[in-house]
């Protein structure tokens, strides 16, 4: 399948101001493009794209005073598969596990382990380990909190999310990477496009989403508390230890966000030619 995916964000900013953006495709999915993705800004300005410490494609800018909008679109090709079942995927003792994964057993700023930890073992102690503990998580989390975008809140924990029942993707992500951390899993945040396909409407308002991933029988495994349930299409922008590292924007100073626009979508057959060249390159 095609997926066509893209951004229109604006920003006003009362002087200039340095931006970090997370806002172009993973590494792992640069060879899906039909087309390099080109982000756009206007006015026009200068822009620097590195590789941050997790292998995020990072986008560096100094704002101006005033409006900017950034966007983008690309053509992403997919298998269109959904999210892969391992049910067979076995825990690793914490002595047995890679040193890189390390660092996703650990407490971060969302991720409040210290506070959560009684809980866990409370909750999951007593349970299975491995694929059946982290779709239990899920489960948890799934059940645990309300979705509601007006409940969105930038400050608010794993612990807090537990406790208030309510938040948006994120929120459940937090929750389940806290649990399984306090329950030996090295589990890392993922953000990116995931569009509607495959499901029944009535549909939400397109956003980035947020899932995670555990490390089970030596390799990485996508999970999502909020939907739990197997998703297609999903185009991953960064992972990191939370939303601390893969924030779409972090800025040094004040600004306003005034527009904000997400798309992703799948491309019905007909246009699936060299207007995907056109596409990826809006002018």
């Amino acid at each position: 399948m095609q997926i066509s995916a893209g951004f229109d964000i604006v920003y006003d900013c009362p002087h200039p101001t340095p931006m970090i953006l997370l806002l172009s495709p993973h590494p792992s999915r640069e060879t899906d493009l039909a087309a390099p993705q080109e982000m756009l800004f206007d006015p026009p300005i200068a822009h620097e794209r590195y590789l941050d410490s997790f292998g995020n494609v990072c986008t560096r800018i100094l704002a101006p005073e005033g409006r900017l909008t950034i966007s983008s679109r690309m053509v992403v090709s997919d298998a269109g598969l959904p999210d892969r079942i391992t049910p067979e995927a076995q825990q690793h003792p914490v002595e047995e596990l890679p040193a890189d994964t390390l660092v996703y057993l650990l407490g971060s700023r969302y991720c409040d382990t210290d506070r959560m930890s009684d809980r866990a073992w409370h909750l999951f102690g007593g349970g299975p380990r491995g694929w059946a503990l982290v779709q239990a998580i899920c489960d948890y989390a799934h059940e645990r909190i309300v979705f509601n975008y007006q409940h969105a809140d930038s400050t608010r924990t794993a612990s807090d999310g537990e406790r208030d029942g309510r938040g948006v993707c994120r929120d459940y992500a937090h929750l389940a990477i806290t649990l399984c951390r306090c329950m030996n899993v090295p589990a890392r945040y993922c953000t990116g496009f995931l569009g509607d396909m495959g499901t029944l409407p009535p549909y939400g308002v397109m956003d980035f989403a947020a899932w995670f991933e555990v490390y089970l029988g030596g390799e990485w495994h996508t999970f999502d508390a909020r939907n739990n349930t197997p998703r297609i299409g999903r185009i991953l922008i960064a992972r990191g230890r939370d939303a601390t590292d893969v924030a779409i924007a972090t800025t040094f100073g004040p600004c306003r966000l005034s527009g904000f626009d997400v798309i992703c979508t799948e491309m019905a057959a007909e246009l699936v030619d060299d207007s995907i060249l056109a596409s990826a390159h809006p002018s």
